[in-house]
């Protein structure tokens, strides 16, 4: 599911910026335009150094958890029916598939991770493989002297472990959290409530928990993609 919504993304933006035009846009035109602006503004307020590869990278996870973040809305029991209609019901009465990505700790940490490497490269590539290595041994506590530089060693490598390892958790969990919680709110709408209160009042209810659920998807799709640039712009800088 997420490599289909990653290719649909990819076509998408691909098609509009083939097709663009100098002239009055058109509303994919237009529509791709303000999101690909959108983003350029919100990478150049963290991000200060070149952005050739930094703004197209937070335009696609932005889009690309965006789109995996949308699939929640989707009905919980659309995936049993299509299969029922298509292999039998047999066949649907033995099959689970869920249609969240984000909602799997999987995915949630392999983007984390990338994002991870992405710090290390770009840290090693700003500061250079031995200045990179001579800041986790000297930062973030300095001392004057040799025997003061040596009493720090242990403290300074333990707070950079712990600060590298807990950029990618905290990255992945808040996003797997958020959408894991959501799914699981939309879960107990339709097999609790449903039968407890009918299924029009919990259509309702439903409804209007997918209402407010739309805010959660965006908003986890642009803090994923700001501490991402956050992480990468920090890289650059030295303690």
């Amino acid at each position: 599911i997420s490599l289909g919504l990653g290719l649909i993304f990819v076509l998408w933006f691909g098609i509009a910026a083939r097709k663009a035009t100098a002239g009055v846009p058109g509303k994919m035109q237009a529509f791709v335009e303000i999101v690909v602006e959108w983003v350029e503004t919100n990478v150049k307020d963290v991000f200060h150094g070149d952005r050739r590869f930094i703004a197209p990278l937070a335009l696609t996870i932005f889009m690309w958890v965006l789109f995996m973040n949308t699939m929640d809305l989707l009905p919980l029991d659309l995936p049993g029916y299509l299969i029922g209609l298509i292999w039998g019901h047999d066949v649907q009465h033995h099959t689970y598939l869920r249609l969240v990505p984000t909602a799997d700790v999987n995915t949630t940490f392999a983007m984390s991770l990338s994002v991870f490497v992405l710090t290390i490269f770009y840290s090693i590539k700003a500061k250079s493989l031995g200045g990179w290595i001579m800041e986790l041994f000297t930062a973030p506590f300095h001392a004057e002297g040799v025997f003061g530089k040596i009493c720090l060693v242990i403290p300074n490598i333990v707070l950079n472990l712990v600060e590298y390892l807990s950029k990618p958790v905290s990255l992945a969990m808040r996003l797997f959290g958020n959408m894991y919680a959501g799914e699981l709110v939309f879960m107990l709408i339709a097999g609790l409530m449903v039968s407890a209160i009918g299924f029009v009042p919990g259509v309702l209810i439903n409804t209007g928990w997918a209402i407010f659920h739309i805010l959660i998807i965006g908003l986890q799709a642009f803090i994923f993609m700001v501490l991402t640039v956050v992480y990468i712009s920090m890289a650059h800088e030295s303690h």
